[in-house]
């Protein structure tokens, strides 16, 4: 997992960071798990392109909380995006699964935690937050 290219974590980043502005825009057919989803995927991968590019060595896991611990080798000000992290970091798993139903305001909450680590770890990889 720690031999992608940079460049295709930030492309599947983008990908996610998109459906997730999409899935927030139907309004006939809300898919707010979808959401919580894809935004917890966005800010995961970003993170892991961070970790890439600082060649720090990660496994398979989606626990942002650990993730952002191994950033922090690198850049301390990881801690910074403590609160978005931890709050899209369950959608990883509940999001997709009977017994969880997400809620507009949730999926407008982790849209917003994922703009935030969006422009934190594109800032720190050197790249405009377009």
């Amino acid at each position: 997992m720690n031999d992608e290219p940079l460049e295709e974590w930030l492309e599947r980043a983008e990908e996610d960071y998109r459906q997730a502005q999409v899935a927030l825009r139907q309004r006939k057919y809300p898919a707010y798990n979808t959401v919580c989803f894809h935004s917890q995927q966005c800010a995961e991968k970003y993170v892991k392109a961070f970790l890439v590019r600082h060649r720090i060595r990660f496994r398979r896991i989606h626990d942002l909380v650990r993730l952002k611990i191994l950033c922090m080798e690198a850049d301390p000000t990881f801690d910074l995006i403590s609160n978005p992290l931890a709050l899209l970091f369950p959608y990883a798993v509940d999001a997709r699964y009977p017994g969880f139903r997400a809620t507009e305001q949730d999926a407008r909450a982790a849209v917003a935690a994922m703009k935030q680590v969006r422009v934190f770890v594109r800032a720190r990889l050197g790249l405009k937050s377009n």
